[in-house]
């Protein structure tokens, strides 16, 4: 038998379309469309640095004092990710063992946040801490329709209870399932939530108190504690019982390492349900964040669909379907990697850099501290009464050395106040902070030498704020 055709056979090997080279003057003579598809493909390589050149124009991340997002993760955790790019996250029967991974993750989180058995803890990852509390908010909403079924049938409007500084999804959440959002506006000094105007705000149509663990106007905890307190003094007086979700987006993976005489999580009673954010101070990329639950009785039955997992059932509770797995799988690398020794370190030093950032900054004489980055490794300060210039003119001038330090102006009551934010976050580290604050010590002479703030002189203010 011939193990080789002759030179008549006319087969031919199957080029894939992507693979394979253009010549250079083709090469030079592409102009593909941007608003629509090109009549043919592009060279991979061609095609790689026409969005490369593009996306220099954006900031550099490492300078990004905005964001409270990861920015950066160990070479690991990045070719793990790599390697899961292509895992469904829903498919836990095809993936069982992310599956199990992100069981582990519920279970780390639950210990940490002294759930009451962690071994059976309800939770469940999310893409961001944004979903999960939409998530937290459902659950809430739904035991108070449980518990109060024929007044809802009548039409009682049900209401939920935070501070105006809440991040814009809880505000979404109140429009896409029609709860009345009732805020509690800031009050001279008092820039969140205090348990006076929780309790003040509750009534028989309170699905819950939001307490922000981590305000992201201005780095501080709402006194979580305090609001339970006065929600259990409100129930011994009127027999309302309204439970508290803590948005611990940030604070979740802060306070459990720095601040751990701190009570804030499920050893208060009234506590019902936490979420928090991996990819902020869970250091990982953007993609992942978690909720969790109390127990069963947190989180209604109804809510919860359940899939076969290896012979049995998962319980699953969440508003996307399809998403990767590489961010859970991060996520429970960074877990594995650190440990809680990993992550006080981590976050001791992010705060380290917080507070020194903020008191060289007080010490320039031009400006006044709102907070100071000892709770969240993040603060807000403001010009002083004295000054010429105005916040958004700093984040202007920053801005030209790479800096992305926001200025925005503070909710209702304090519109008066417009702030400049600095989140400090892993990988900012103290050398980056001197780097910033020479910048602004040699921007400061020009920026005096202003006779009023641009902005009456008819330059447009560019506004920043970013959860």
């Amino acid at each position: 038998m011939a193990l080789h055709k002759g030179a008549g056979d006319d087969r031919r090997l199957t080029v894939n379309p992507f693979v394979g080279t253009a010549d250079p003057l083709g090469q030079m003579e592409l102009a593909p469309p941007l608003h629509r598809l090109a009549g043919g493909p592009v060279p991979a390589d061609t095609a790689y640095q026409l969005i490369h050149d593009e996306l220099m124009l954006d900031g550099n991340a490492r300078l990004n004092l905005a964001t409270f997002v990861t920015t950066s993760m160990e070479a690991q955790a990045t070719r793990l990710m790599t390697e899961c790019l292509d895992k469904n996250m829903i498919d836990k029967d095809e993936y069982p063992q992310t599956a199990e991974l992100e069981r582990r993750c519920v279970a780390i989180l639950a210990d940490l946040w002294h759930a009451p058995d962690p071994d059976t803890a309800v939770g469940c990852s999310t893409t961001g801490s944004s979903e999960a509390c939409m998530l937290a908010g459902l659950a809430l909403k739904r035991r108070w329709m449980q518990r109060n079924a024929h007044r809802y049938a009548a039409g009682a409007r049900p209401n939920l209870v935070m501070g105006i500084n809440v991040q814009v999804c809880w505000e979404k959440f109140c429009t896409f399932w029609e709860v009345e959002a009732r805020t509690a506006p800031m009050d001279g000094d008092r820039f969140h939530l205090g348990a006076e105007q929780a309790v003040a705000l509750c009534d028989e149509n309170t699905i819950g108190v939001v307490g922000i663990l981590g305000s992201t106007f201005d780095g501080s905890y709402e006194p979580v504690a305090e609001i339970c307190a006065a929600l259990d003094d409100l129930q011994q007086r009127t027999g309302l019982n309204v439970p508290v979700h803590v948005d611990g987006a940030s604070g979740g993976m802060v306070a459990p390492f720095v601040d751990e005489e701190l009570v804030w999580d499920f050893r208060l009673p009234r506590v019902a349900s936490i979420n928090t954010s991996g990819h902020k101070f869970g250091l990982v990329y953007p993609g992942v964040g978690w909720a969790l639950w109390r127990d069963h009785e947190a989180l209604p039955e109804e809510l919860v669909f359940r899939v076969n997992y290896l012979g049995g059932e998962m319980p699953t509770f969440a508003l996307n379907f399809s998403r990767p797995g590489a961010e859970v799988i991060a996520q429970y690398y960074t877990f594995l990697r650190l440990g809680r020794g990993g992550f006080r370190a981590v976050q001791g030093a992010c705060r380290e850099v917080a507070t020194y950032l903020a008191e060289r900054i007080e010490a320039l004489g031009a400006f006044r501290l709102l907070t100071r980055g000892d709770q969240l490794p993040v603060f807000a300060f403001t010009t002083a009464d004295e000054t010429t210039f105005d916040v958004f003119d700093v984040s202007r001038r920053l801005r030209e050395r790479g800096w992305q330090v926001p200025a925005y102006t503070f909710p209702a009551n304090r519109e008066d106040l417009s702030v400049l934010r600095v989140v400090c976050r892993n990988g900012f580290s103290r050398d980056l902070a001197d780097l910033l604050l020479g910048d602004l010590e040699r921007l400061l002479p020009e920026l005096r030498s202003q006779p009023v703030p641009l902005k009456e002189l008819g330059v447009p203010v560019r506004t920043g704020f970013h959860h």
